[in-house]
């Protein structure tokens, strides 16, 4: 009788142990990224959460090797407001609107300068929410995102 109990709580155990990974991915969402910092597109994916809290990860389409990633909060009523640290040192802090559960906007200060960016849009939509340099446009060359010359 007692092993058929140890039998069944290791049975238990073992179920238990793989299904809370799977039960977080119930409860989280990825969204693509685009963002204009002055002349320079990052595109990158952020992972939210149902908490409110998130993680957030560019990288620029001029200079792949420059890369920033943070971290977020959120909420319907309050929008979103988070921290960005990158390869080369700079640093942000960006704030955004929620448009609605999987999709938003928002602004982040830099060193240097300012960088608008657009979550869960496709690129045709988030334009409309990006601050793209004088006389460019958002596009797609082929194979990537790319601001290029009107």
């Amino acid at each position: 009788m007692l092993r058929m109990v140890i039998a069944v709580l290791a049975a238990g155990i073992g179920l238990a142990g793989p299904a809370t990974p799977a039960y977080a991915e119930l409860l989280s969402a990825k969204r693509v990224v685009i963002a204009v910092l002055a002349d320079d597109l990052f595109i990158g994916e952020a992972e939210g959460h149902l908490s409110g809290a998130g993680t957030l990860a560019i990288r620029s389409q001029r200079h792949p090797g420059l890369t920033c990633v943070g971290q977020f909060t959120s909420s319907a009523e309050l929008g979103g407001s988070g921290q960005l640290q990158c390869s080369d040192g700079s640093t942000a802090t960006f704030r955004f609107r929620r448009v609605s559960m999987f999709r938003g906007h928002g602004v982040a200060s830099f060193s240097r300068g300012s960088m608008s960016f657009a979550y869960g849009f496709p690129p045709e939509e988030a334009v409309s929410y990006l601050k793209l340099p004088e006389g460019k446009k958002l596009t797609h060359n082929g194979t990537e995102l790319v601001l290029a010359d009107l």
